[in-house]
């Protein structure tokens, strides 16, 4: 088997693995070696968006774009990519009063956040209606129809968050642009409002709840014990199952009061959390990052996370958990302070 290659240049046996289209492995497991260090979380402040989604708003509009919004790029990722952490995708989407975005639906769930804002935008799913208010989760699954239009006054900043990532990766990625058709009935919110009570319909792994308040998030809150990390924190639930809103994003808003700092926590999660009021820091990957009022930053897996607030703080965190916790590779661990 021995041939004239036992003599070639670095150089040209380099080229013949590229046009074989093989690499060796050796080399491959040398480079992962290398990778494997604590990963600082990406922060995305509200400050320096500002001037960005001025320039968005000047530059283009729903009419000439199919939405208006900036992806908010892990800086690690290869060129060309556009993921915020592994699995999860998150932009800022900026509607103006008087636009709208039309409707269409895709394979990748989907929900909207919203981080600025005082009313008037509507998002219509499956033809549900769901106002839009700041501090308000609003879910648009996978499949399901979903437009918005701005009848308010002010304009609107929400915070969309997506597994398109994950879609892409498994060649399960759809896109389907309107005319709306062949929308499911669907059951009016109030038929899930009075506690303890459900109807009798078909369970669903997605919720058919599409908007949740920060209203209601916040009262919950109030009456919520402390979490095993010190924090106050509560999730967003499908009324349905009593598990996350849409099976591959997990929601939750945690509360810090002022002074608090959090028990380390660890987890094979990923994160992505979006600051709805207060200011505080976070340390996890090795860096701190200072955070305030619309600030969006990442949490990565595999490094303890220490949250503290220098005043009262409410924290929206939405994660790819229940990837892991389905595919038996969810690890979660408290750790001494």
């Amino acid at each position: 088997m021995l041939t004239d290659l036992e003599t070639i240049s670095d150089e040209d046996i380099r080229q013949r693995w590229q046009d074989a289209h093989v690499s060796p492995l050796w080399e491959n497991a040398k480079a992962t070696d290398s990778h494997r260090h604590e990963t600082p979380p990406s922060h995305w402040p509200w400050r320096a968006m500002q001037p960005l989604i001025a320039h968005a708003i000047a530059s283009t509009s729903p009419a000439t774009a199919e939405r208006r919004a900036l992806s908010l790029v892990d800086p690690a990722a290869r060129p060309g990519d556009f993921h915020t952490i592994t699995n999860l995708n998150a932009a800022l989407q900026i509607l103006l009063p008087g636009e709208a975005a039309r409707p269409h639906r895709h394979s990748m769930d989907a929900l909207r956040f919203v981080l600025e804002g005082e009313g008037g935008v509507v998002t219509r799913v499956n033809g549900k209606l769901a106002p839009m208010e700041a501090g308000d989760l609003v879910l648009t699954p996978g499949a399901f129809w979903h437009e918005h239009w701005h009848a308010g006054t002010e304009p609107m900043v929400w915070l969309d968050v997506l597994n398109a990532h994950t879609h892409i990766s498994l060649g399960t990625f759809w896109f389907e642009p309107g005319p709306v058709h062949d929308v499911p009935e669907v059951t009016a919110d109030a038929a899930f409002e009075t506690p303890n009570f459900l109807p009798d319909i078909e369970r669903s792994e997605i919720s058919p709840v599409f908007r949740y308040t920060f209203a209601d998030a916040k009262q919950a809150l109030e009456s919520a014990p402390s979490a095993k990390d010190g924090s106050r924190r509560i999730r967003y639930v499908n009324p349905l199952t009593g598990g996350p809103v849409i099976p591959y994003l997990d929601c939750y808003m945690m509360r810090l009061d002022a002074g608090e700092q959090t028990t380390p926590f660890k987890t094979t999660a990923h994160a992505v959390c979006a600051v709805v009021e207060g200011r505080g820091t976070t340390t996890t990957g090795g860096g701190t990052i200072a955070w305030e009022a619309r600030d969006v930053f990442t949490l990565p897996h595999g490094t303890p996370i220490v949250h503290a607030a220098s005043e009262t703080s409410y924290v929206f965190i939405v994660t790819d958990r229940e990837y892991f916790n389905r595919l038996g590779f969810l690890r979660e661990e408290y750790l001494p302070a």
